[in-house]
């Protein structure tokens, strides 16, 4: 039995149309960072700058929780 959550060859699209859940799955299955900044201003000065941060990937029944202790 193969695992379904290991990485899976890269291969090219041309020809073929594939649904968005299927983009989603390949995206998720890999991970995704997203950051951005958000800058609260007035007159030109910076009042609140906010960096944000975020891991997005899949997960499987495998894989621990990151909440989990040793004592659990």
């Amino acid at each position: 039995m193969t695992d379904p959550y290991a990485p899976q060859p890269v291969r090219s699209l041309p020809d073929r149309q594939v649904a968005l859940i299927d983009l989603l799955d390949r995206l998720l299955s890999g991970g995704a960072v997203l950051t951005g900044d958000v800058v609260l201003s007035i007159a030109d000065i910076d009042l609140v700058r906010i960096s944000l941060r975020a891991l997005i990937v899949s997960i499987g029944p495998k894989a621990r929780s990151p909440w989990e202790t040793d004592d659990d």
